[in-house]
């Protein structure tokens, strides 16, 4: 069982780096598009879609395609990395307790 679970912790934190540099990379390729066109906006932008709508897709309509996968990469790697980091503190926390 204790070998079990080291191995799950270790496949998780493996799994959670590759998540990580997965989506670095695609979020980086459409932040380098945003930058060089000099579209900003802040973190409020892309948790309030109501905010984004209002105040950033008027501003930059010829990007919105491109700030909508950015903010959307950026989510899916916030909640995959909240998983995977949860679920090595349960593996960790029942490792702990079989020790």
């Amino acid at each position: 069982m204790y070998n079990l679970l080291i191995a799950i912790i270790i496949g998780l934190f493996v799994a959670m780096l590759f998540v990580n540099v997965y989506f670095r990379a695609k979020v980086l390729k459409v932040y380098g598009i945003l930058v060089r066109n000099k579209v900003q906006f802040g973190a409020a932008h892309v948790f309030s879609r109501k905010k984004l709508e209002e105040e950033i897709l008027p501003k930059y309509p010829q990007f919105k395609n491109e700030i909508e996968t950015f903010i959307t990469h950026m989510k899916r790697t916030i909640n995959m990395a909240s998983v995977l980091i949860a679920l090595i503190t349960a593996f960790g926390a029942v490792l702990m307790y079989f020790r």
